[in-house]
Parts: C-alpha cells; structure tokens; sequence
C-alpha cells in the first residue's frame, strides 16, 4: 500500500515536471516574453527586498514589540523547506532544472530571517514569546519532513520526496500569516509591524501572478495556472493576507500606539480619587 501510495505521487510529480517543462517550450509573442521576464525580475526582488524594512525598523526601533515572533518561526520553517527544494532541483543532474536566481533568493530569506529572530534575542521584545501553538506547529512539520525522508529511502523516491518539501513550504505560507493579523486585532496596533514588508509582498505575489497569466495568455492555455496551482494558490493567499495587513494599518489601526498591558491597567484607574485613597497611597 505504501509502495503504490509513493508510486502514485511520483507519478504526479514526474508528470507536473514534464508539464513545466514544456509550458517553456516557445513563445508566440516577442513582447510578451519580454514582459513575463519583466514581470519574474520584479516579483524577485520585491520579494527579496520585503525583508529589509522590518530589520530596519527593529535596528531603529532597537525593539521587536509589535512584530510576531510566531509569524518569524513558522516563515524560517517555510523558506527553509523552500530551499531544500530549490537546491534539490538545482544540484539533482535528473531532475527538472531550477534558476539559480531561486535558489539564491531561498538562501537570502533564510539568512534574513535567521537575522530577525536574532534582533528578537538581543532587542527589547517586551512580554512577546514564541507561543506553544507555533512550537508544535514547527515540530510536526520537521517530523513529517523527516519521515517522509526515511519512506524515500528504500525506495529512492527522490521526486516525491522533494515535492514534500514544495508542499510543506505552501501549508507555511497558508498559515504562516495568520499570528500577526490576529496579534494586530489584539493591539487594535500595527506599530512594530513594518507596512514595507507588506506592500513589498503584495508586489511580488501580484506580479508573479500576473507573469504566470501573460505565459498562459501567449500560449492561449491556463495549464500554466491550474498545473502549478501551488504556486497560484500562494500569490493568492499572500496577496489576501497583505490586502488584510493594509487595511488593518491605513483603517481600522491607523497611525494609533499599541496599548501595552500595563497601560490598559491604568487607563481603568480612576481619573479623580478621594482624600481616603491618597492616604492609602502614601503608606
């Protein structure tokens, strides 16, 4: 049963490459491709520029108060597993091949992540920590990792294996949002919160979903959409999340202080307090 289950998804995954592959073949249009080229360069580098106003603003800030540290974790967890797939392609002579460019831009958003949760170590983090929630979230995603390892093994099911990690990476993104919009609700406060980061990201989401739509419209076939739908369904919910993040910031929230704890306590004392209440005060 397990054999056929591998056999099955290798299949697939065989197949998704072998569709990829040709959706590449040739284009129709001079100017479209010049477009789809465009369109690629500015998707990567929105992409790999969003990460820099949130280290900006913490270095400035030198404070992490107001951005989520589970939202850091589970997109370390996302873009790590992303670069193992990536390189897989990339350094695997049998497999399809992957842009360097792609790897590379793997490899710079674990670095930077990596560096934002070091500024959460040394920089003043208030009473914010990594919930339960999220650690177990990470730790179930690593096992299943590692036992879809030891199921390719025996089997050498090397394309299934990596499409694993291509999957693993589109559940973290599907939810790696989810903290930050609610952690904003709570504060009724997007301050801590880089705005940056998210127009960046809602840049490379849209672009890169406009590039697949220009590629399918010059070859006059949506397989390009509906046969990469992981990547389709991840410019989408991206670009949901940052629509979110832009009305929490510019309507519900807008230029207003996050309300710490402590404040709400005081804001609850009374203004006036009697003779009797001062005294006590003064004891």
């Amino acid at each position: 049963m397990l054999k056929n289950l591998v056999h099955l998804s290798l299949s697939s995954c065989s197949f998704y490459f072998f569709l990829k592959k040709q959706k590449m073949a040739s284009w129709n249009s001079v100017e479209l491709e010049v477009l789809y080229y465009v369109l690629g360069w500015i998707s990567f580098c929105s992409w790999a520029v969003c990460f820099y106003p949130q280290l900006i603003l913490n270095f400035r800030r030198k404070s992490v108060q107001g951005l989520n540290f589970d939202f850091v974790v589970l997109n370390l967890t996302k873009h790590t597993s992303y670069l193992i797939y990536n390189a897989s392609l990339f350094f695997s002579p049998t497999m399809i091949p992957v842009a360097a460019n792609d790897v590379a831009f793997s490899a710079h958003a674990v670095l930077l992540t990596v560096l934002t949760l070091f500024q959460i170590a040394i920089y003043d983090r208030g009473n914010q920590k990594v919930s339960k929630i999220s650690i177990t979230i990470v730790a179930i995603a690593w096992l299943s990792a590692a036992a879809c390892v030891f199921i390719a093994l025996p089997t050498h099911s090397w394309y299934w294996l990596v499409s694993c990690f291509n999957t693993l990476q589109v559940v973290m993104t599907t939810i790696k949002y989810i903290p930050q919009a609610i952690f904003n609700f709570q504060r009724k406060s997007t301050v801590g919160f880089s705005i940056g980061y998210v127009l960046f990201d809602f840049l490379g989401s849209t672009t890169s979903l406009c590039q697949m739509t220009v590629q399918s419209i010059d070859q006059s076939s949506w397989v390009n959409i509906y046969g990469n739908i992981g990547k389709t369904m991840l410019s989408l919910v991206s670009m949901s999340f940052d629509v979110l993040f832009m009305v929490q910031r510019f309507v519900l929230y807008p230029t207003k202080v996050a309300i710490s704890p402590n404040e709400v306590a005081d804001r609850k004392e009374p203004l006036l307090r009697t003779s009797d209440s001062r005294h006590q005060d003064d004891v």
